[in-house]
């Protein structure tokens, strides 16, 4: 849906000078809370909200119109123990600018000081805790600030940091597996592949200069393997460049579309998708969670999930979303865009009865995190096994390709 272009009045500095203006881009939802697109010129992303008249938690998604220099090393923003020690803090009786204060006061890397320097001389000024929160976009996205937004009408700002620390902890535990899942064959396969650069770049060649006063012909693979293997020897910089254009290509397919390619056709396998499938559930379901418990109401929880929904099934969310805001329930609507299993749907139906939606839907999203966990270790034990299988066969095949000859050499002899 189309927005309009809105301009907040000019600041000014201390001094009585005009301060610089930009352009965002904004997505937020308008008074009948549909998504509206718009570009807000503005001092910075915390006024965003002003120019448009709307509360911050009815901003989506606040993105500079031109892009921002990237920031400097070391520049993310640790936003789970960020609401993790300002929880506690909080839990401790301390008062919230002095909780930040005391954030503040650590060794902190300069992005990160730069960042809650803001958020606390925004405070000072009278600012509410989202709409400082909001003014640091490269640091808490718009999930993070609409969940503190919603915590402060509640009265449960700690809670919400609370829930906003374990999710960000879940998803960190996530990507932690994925990458531990995968170090292991990784160093497999480049044992394997300098292994075989080995044999071409040096053992190959003495082997084809030892076979050339043998008379008879060589069998076809091996010629083909000691003429790789003698270009490699004269031109080990040509093989170095191949060797690292075979891995460049995968990196930049993977920038340029092949991931969602491979994703998708991931989905489709019969016994992988069905478990992507559940992994993707148990994100939306811890989402949704965290925000419903930080107070966010139903709908506005669900536009926000849909940033951390799988591609796929952001289509079928929206329709989802459309019908819960007609004022059908969540459980049916899910049901019917496909977004349940007959264990979530129960539970589902249970917290809508009890009252407690959030807490059912954290559970489901456990009781997935078990399962998925399950199929992770059976996954890797036979990934592991066939990849030394693979490799060794490889290697076993440049092997025997070189010894080939001598074998026939001695079947010769009489």
């Amino acid at each position: 849906m189309a927005g309009r272009v809105a301009t907040a009045k000019t600041p000014t500095s201390p001094v009585g000078e005009p301060c610089a203006m930009a352009e965002f881009n904004v997505r937020y939802l308008d008074a009948s809370r549909q998504p509206v697109r718009a570009r807000v010129t503005a001092a910075d992303a915390g006024g965003v909200a002003a120019a448009l008249g709307l509360s911050p938690a009815a901003l989506l998604a606040v993105e500079p119109a031109v892009p921002a220099s990237p920031p400097a090393r070391g520049g993310h923003f640790p936003r789970r123990q960020f609401a993790q020690q300002l929880a506690v803090l909080l839990r401790a009786g301390i008062p919230l600018l002095e909780a930040l204060q005391t954030l503040q006061s650590q060794d902190n890397p300069p992005p990160v000081s730069a960042a809650l320097t803001g958020v606390v001389e925004r405070i000072q000024r009278g600012e509410s805790f989202s709409a400082a929160l909001a003014s640091q976009p490269q640091a808490f996205d718009a999930l993070f600030v609409s969940v503190v937004e919603a915590s402060e009408r509640s009265g449960q700002v700690e809670r919400a940091l609370f829930e906003q620390a374990s999710y960000l902890a879940w998803v960190e535990q996530l990507r932690g597996k994925l990458v531990a899942a995968a170090i292991y064959p990784a160093l497999l396969v480049g044992a394997g592949v300098v292994v075989v650069l080995f044999l071409l770049v040096f053992v190959v060649p003495r082997f084809a200069g030892l076979l050339e006063g043998v008379g008879g012909e060589l069998p076809l693979a091996s010629r083909v393997l000691i003429g790789v293997g003698a270009f490699s020897g004269r031109h080990p910089l040509a093989l170095l460049m191949m060797a690292s254009g075979l891995v460049a290509l995968p990196w930049w397919g993977w920038r340029h579309g092949l991931r969602e390619a491979l994703l998708s056709r991931l989905w489709r396998l019969p016994l992988i998708g069905p478990r992507l499938h559940l992994l993707a559930l148990a994100q939306l379901y811890r989402c949704l969670a965290m925000l419903l418990l930080a107070g966010v109401p139903m709908v506005s929880a669900l536009m926000h999930a849909r940033g951390v929904t799988a591609a796929h099934l952001r289509a079928a969310l929206d329709r989802a979303t459309e019908t819960v805001r007609l004022g059908e329930r969540l459980s049916v609507s899910l049901q019917r865009e496909g977004l349940t299993t007959p264990v979530s749907l129960r539970m589902l139906k249970v917290g809508e009865h009890s009252g407690e939606l959030g807490a059912m839907l954290s559970q489901a999203a456990g009781f997935y995190d078990e399962e998925l966990s399950r199929l992770s270790e059976l996954v890797t034990r036979l990934i592991n096994p066939a990849l030394m299988l693979i490799m060794g066969l490889v290697i076993g095949t440049v092997v025997v390709l070189m010894y080939l000859p001598i074998f026939q050499l001695v079947d010769q002899v009489p």
